[in-house]
């Protein structure tokens, strides 16, 4: 997947454990865990906006995107389909 989420790097950052996180943006350890480890298919913006308030930190600090192909290829059928 071609973003990668960084939480794990912005808490230990903050030296935040994961479980006084997830208690304070009410989500359960198991699902923050899943989230730190990049195991779900989407973040509500909800959710996003409680650990950034919390970390206070911005969404740019805990997602980053890589593409799989290389950006030319990208590119190039982005031009072909549209």
């Amino acid at each position: 997947m071609p973003i990668i989420l960084r939480l794990d790097v912005m808490l230990a950052r903050r030296k935040v454990r994961s479980n006084v996180l997830a208690r304070a943006i009410g989500i359960t350890d198991a699902n923050l865990s899943l989230l730190k480890s990049g195991k779900v298919k989407g973040v509500k913006f909800e959710t996003l906006e409680a650990i950034c308030a919390y970390l206070r930190c911005q969404p740019g600090d805990i997602l980053e995107y890589h593409p799989e192909q290389p950006p030319d290829v990208q590119h190039d059928a982005l031009k072909r389909a549209g």
